[in-house]
């Protein structure tokens, strides 16, 4: 990867370190500098790492990723191909001896091979879409892939030829289907994604499903390359039972595919034993509720036998991975705000093998992360702390994780970050524990009091943790304290504790949030006089929430809000998964409640000078959810500014310069109400 401007800064972070005799804090242009590792693959023997190299393009303004390699002593780290084009999916053979991955060409992206032993590589497809979900058949004779086959829009009227040279509107867009827009995308091709298999030396494609349905996830092969296992919702009325899929299998030669499951929920991700004889997979029966745990199952490979083995494991499971042996599988958790790796016997029996698993996140501290696993039981993960973004970590015969990339030595060495520490605190409501973090600005003097930023996380049922986060980072550089909380409703602190926003959000989480406040001020550790509050997502909803339920906050930033759960239910691209999770029915059967938990029906009380921010093509929380808001402020001459960021969708951040731009408004904001 070409780290020309990473190198740059640098160079010039280094020369003003030297000169200064001191570090500096965390800047706004250092995110372009930054780089971070994703799915790290070692090789079948332990001995190499190849994994995706990641860093953003100042010129182009976006991410990209290259493949590099490394040993797992961590020595010989070096780029994979001398191309510089996007690269992923990297897997190795059985063998070892190659590397099948992704690459994007001028006519799309296609599937090559590298030669481990000449560092040769070869385009082995000639796809119509991109391919995902790469897999090697045991016998390494083949790739299994995943592909969209388009179909057809509907006809609803037939229109007369123009006349040749015609300049004529663009025709109607049409579309019958449930979903037909996604955030992050936009409208939705008509069409499905179907399971395919190409010889690893290349040749010509051959499609194994068929039928209206969607087959997406991973891919696993029997031992002997006969079957392919998949998760699919091949089932009537599948698009309004959305929630729903199945474990399949798909015979190579005879295309004939079997239903291996059939409960009601989200049976998914099947993997094969090493003996070929059990099938373990995720999944829960639906309870239709706000969360619940991911269990991980197994059954006989005819689909008899069904059995949970984390039934006594009250965190979801998730990336799973059978051991060498066939007597336990690898998988991730979180736990309380922190991303694991642990394994578990097919009795049950867990035991924690890592910690600090994620850091492929740049922005905020979400949970993310991959790992994998040699056959000799080598582990090799992406590992974060506040200090870092995602390095290539390992672990070999049960000894201590050890880093084997530092690959920002070059920029965070000469940085001073805001230093991050846990809390714990009760709430006021019923006397929980409730686990959040600050961050102290850098140089930070124990005898100030400093203003303090609450930063409330999306979802709501996801979690932050002791991870590294560009966008705090920089708030704690301006000078505040940050408290990022994980309250009720989070994931990692059991299925009960994330289910207690079931028809009930936003609620008690916001005594959450407030209890922590009044906890950081207790202590003198901020001022009570500044207090300022900001959020995106479930985050915006809980900003507005929390100014239309207190006038203790000296400015709020809202971002990418929910403010009227009827109109944005209706909205969003995600419409039709409401009923019944969020609230009982729909909102023309419920329009008390869905009115009642919408933040909008607080706008009387908000005094509060607040910032409105919202991508322009958020499909997600669609800008017509910040319009009302701010249209409302406005009438009511509150202070308010509505900034709305072009061409971004949900994920304002995904270009770098719009991370720095939020941040910059949100801080700027801040600084006209100190």
């Amino acid at each position: 990867m070409v780290r020309f401007f990473s190198l740059l800064v640098g160079f010039l972070s280094i020369q003003f370190a030297l000169a200064q005799t001191q570090k500096i804090p965390f800047q706004p242009m250092d995110v372009f500098a930054l780089e971070w590792a994703t799915d790290p693959q070692i090789s079948p023997d332990g001995t190499q790492v190849v994994y995706k190299r990641n860093g953003f393009d100042i010129m182009k303004d976006n991410a990209n990723g290259n493949l590099w390699i490394v040993n797992a002593d961590g020595s010989s780290h070096r780029k994979l191909t001398s191309r510089e084009v996007s690269e992923s999916q990297a897997s190795w053979s059985p063998t070892g001896d190659r590397i099948v991955f992704s690459s994007t060409t001028d006519e799309g992206s296609e599937i090559y091979m590298y030669w481990t032993a000449t560092g040769q590589i070869a385009k082995i497809s000639q796809l119509e879409k991109s391919p995902s979900s790469l897999t090697w058949s045991p016998d390494g004779k083949w790739i299994a892939f995943t592909m969209f086959i388009a179909e057809k829009p509907p006809v609803v009227a037939k229109l007369p030829e123009k006349p040749k040279g015609a300049k004529w509107a663009e025709p109607a867009r049409i579309t019958d289907r449930l979903k037909h827009e996604a955030d992050g995308s936009g409208y939705m091709a008509p069409g499905f994604t179907h399971v395919f298999i190409i010889p690893a030396d290349g040749g010509t494609a051959r499609q194994l499903t068929s039928d209206n349905y969607s087959h997406r996830g991973n891919l696993s092969f029997s031992p002997d390359g006969k079957e392919i296992y998949f998760s699919s919702n091949r089932i009537e009325d599948w698009e309004y039972r959305f929630r729903n899929s199945e474990v399949y299998k798909v015979n190579v030669a005879t295309k004939q595919i079997t239903a291996l499951t059939s409960q009601d929920g989200p049976d998914h991700s099947p993997q094969v034993s090493p003996d070929g004889k059990t099938v373990a997979y995720l999944g829960f029966e639906d309870r239709v509720q706000d969360h619940q745990n991911t269990l991980l199952q197994l059954m006989n490979n005819d689909g008899s036998n069904k059995r949970i083995i984390s039934s006594n494991f009250d965190n979801s499971v998730s990336d799973i991975t059978w051991d060498a042996s066939g007597k336990g599988l690898y998988f991730m958790y979180d736990e309380k705000g922190n991303s694991k790796i642990g394994y578990i016997t097919t009795s049950g029996k867990i035991t924690k093998l890592a910690d600090n698993v994620g850091g492929t996140t740049i922005g905020r501290p979400y949970a993310s992360g991959s790992y994998s696993v040699s056959q000799n039981g080598t582990l090799v993960y992406t590992q974060s702390r506040p200090e870092y973004p995602a390095e290539l970590a390992v672990i070999q015969n049960k000894k201590e994780a050890r880093l084997i990339t530092n690959l920002n030595a070059d920029v965070l060495a000469f940085r001073e970050l805001g230093k991050t520490e846990e809390v714990w605190y009760k709430s006021t409501f019923d006397d929980r524990d409730i686990q959040g973090w600050i961050v102290k600005p850098p140089f930070y003097d124990p005898s100030k009091k400093y203003p303090l930023l609450v930063e409330n996380h999306g979802g709501p049922i996801l979690n932050y943790g002791d991870r590294f986060t560009a966008e705090i980072q920089l708030f704690a550089a301006a000078g505040y304290v940050v408290f990022y909380p994980n309250p009720r409703g989070s994931t990692s602190y059991g299925e009960e504790f994330g289910n207690l926003l079931k028809n009930n959000y936003p609620g008690q989480d916001y005594n959450d949030v407030m209890d922590g406040v009044d906890y950081l001020v207790e202590k003198g550790i901020v001022d009570n006089d500044r207090l300022y509050v900001t959020g995106g997502s479930a985050g915006g909803i809980m900003t507005t929430w929390m100014i239309g339920k207190n006038h203790r906050f000296k400015a709020a930033a809202v971002i990418k809000p929910v403010v009227n759960w009827i109109s944005k239910t209706l909205v969003a691209d995600n419409y039709y998964g409401y009923a019944e999770k969020r609230y009982e029915g729909q909102p023309w059967e419920n329009f008390e409640t869905y009115w009642k938990f919408s933040p909008i029906s607080l706008v009387g009380n908000i005094e509060t000078p607040t910032m409105v921010m919202v991508g322009m093509n958020d499909l997600r929380t669609p800008p017509s959810e910040a319009k009302q808001l701010y249209h409302a402020l406005k009438l009511r001459k509150v202070e308010t500014v509505l900034v709305e960021i072009p061409e971004a969708y949900h994920n304002i951040a995904q270009r770098p310069s719009n991370l720095i731009s939020k941040v910059a408004h949100i801080l700027a904001w801040f600084e006209n109400y100190e």
